[in-house]
């Protein structure tokens, strides 16, 4: 029993061994060890009693700094319903002196709105016009004269009013000036330079034969990224000229955005509408080419001819290097034919002679035919694109709509103007050919009767 009891309090005082290992490493007997933690229960407690004693002293000063929070909100709302009061009586003063101030304005209320009405329109007239780039920082005193007239604790001086006609005589004065000044611009490259920009009134700005635009958001000047066709000498020399009068293109339309300028640019030019036809119209163009050359060869053929067939009917002796000559060395070999016999001959060597003299006169023709069929073709397919563009997406766009039908007509246009000037070609030809022929003809018929009176 005892060994039993002996084991139990070494096992406890093992468990509080382990425990507080710090403690029992330094204990050498149990004796020792009870009287560690006899002074460490002395500790805790004394640290307990300490801790409670701050959470109390804690507790205490959280209630004085509670109530001290609660004086302050009385305090607060009692200075709040002061303001307010304050506030309200404010209120009906001002509305007093309100009432005041308009009964002495009078008529002059309502100049005042007109004046703010008028700084507003110059305001945004000269925030668009190319005169600011010139003659920046106009809309300040703008800003600053219009913030007055709004507002009720200050009033415009005549100084200020007599400004605001200042302005809006400069910008009627400056519209019809023609200046030259320096300027950085913008070219197409991205690239800033420093050029001399000539401002013609408030319409257009030009620099070295260029049209420039100019962005009233970030008050830049830049170069066109595409220059209006046949206007760029008119330009030049404008910015040469010191005097006098000069010939320039101009858009009228300028101080209110320049639309025409922008739709004179934005027009396709005659090669961009050449490869709008695409492939049926690279195809009408090379039938062009083809008849073009087949005219011109032709031609130069059949002028050299006639002019050996002219050259051969003042002479008596038949040269063969010509179709008439041909035709009388038959006649000359065939002497002692009667008149229908020979009439025969004759006509064979003519027979002979006309495909030679009306070759690729069947192929202008065809040309003059199918050019046009080929621009219907072009078209035709244009519509069926453009219709299921509109079925894709819609027809909301009446001007992407307008531009497909308009690159479908391109090829209808291409093959008209190479079908009326092949027909003229071919007629120019065939007028050539028809006339040697005839003179074949009419000479055949001449040895005919000849050799008839003969007999």
């Amino acid at each position: 029993m005892k060994n039993k009891m002996m084991s139990i309090f070494v096992a406890f005082f093992a468990v509080i061994a382990i425990s507080t290992p710090v403690v029992a490493s330094e204990a050498k007997s149990l004796v020792e060890l009870l009287d560690m933690i006899e002074s460490a229960k002395i500790s805790e407690t004394a640290e307990y009693r300490q801790r409670e004693a701050d959470f109390l002293k804690d507790q205490r000063k959280q209630s004085q700094l509670l109530k001290g929070a609660k004086n302050t909100k009385a305090a607060e709302e009692r200075r709040s319903d002061r303001l307010e009061q304050i506030i309200r009586d404010n209120d009906i003063k001002l509305a007093a002196l309100r009432e005041q101030r308009d009964k002495r304005l009078g008529s002059l209320k309502e100049l005042f709105g007109h004046l703010t009405g008028t700084a507003g329109d110059l305001r945004a007239k000269i925030d668009q016009s190319i005169v600011s780039t010139q003659i920046p920082g106009r809309t300040e005193f703008l800003d600053d004269l219009i913030d007055k007239m709004s507002s009720d604790t200050k009033l415009p001086s005549i100084s200020d009013i007599e400004k605001l006609w200042y302005e809006q005589q400069r910008e009627m004065v400056e519209s019809g000036r023609i200046v030259k000044f320096s300027r950085t611009v913008i070219l197409a490259n991205g690239e800033p330079a420093e050029m001399e920009v000539v401002r013609v009134g408030s319409y257009n700005l030009l620099a070295d034969g260029m049209y420039l635009e100019y962005s009233p958001e970030s008050g830049l000047v830049s170069e066109l990224t595409r220059q209006p066709s046949g206007f760029s000498g008119g330009a030049e020399d404008l910015q040469e000229a010191t005097s006098g009068f000069t010939k320039v293109g101009l858009d009228p339309t300028g101080p209110f955005g320049g639309g025409l300028l922008a739709a004179l640019i934005n027009a396709p030019t005659l090669i961009e509408r050449w490869h709008f036809g695409g492939i049926v119209g690279y195809v009408i163009t090379a039938v062009f080419v083809v008849a073009i050359f087949l005219a011109i060869w032709r031609f130069v053929v059949l002028y050299g001819m006639s002019g050996a067939v002219k050259k051969q009917l003042t002479t008596r002796s038949a040269d063969t290097g010509n179709p008439l000559g041909r035709v009388l060395k038959v006649a000359g070999d065939n002497p002692g034919l009667d008149a229908e016999s020979l009439e025969l001959k004759l006509h064979e060597a003519v027979l002979k002679e006309r495909p030679g003299i009306e070759s690729g006169l069947n192929l202008l023709k065809i040309i003059a035919m199918v050019a046009p069929l080929l621009g219907l073709l072009g078209t035709v397919t244009g519509m069926i694109i453009t219709f299921q563009m509109i079925t894709l997406f819609g027809a909301g766009d009446p001007k992407a709509m307008a531009g497909g039908i308009s690159q479908a007509l391109i090829t209808t246009v291409l093959g008209l103007v190479v079908a009326i000037p092949t027909v003229l070609l071919h007629t120019l030809v065939n007028g050539k050919a028809q006339g040697i022929l005839h003179i074949l003809e009419e000479q055949s018929a001449g040895i005919v009767a000849g050799s008839l009176e003969d007999k």
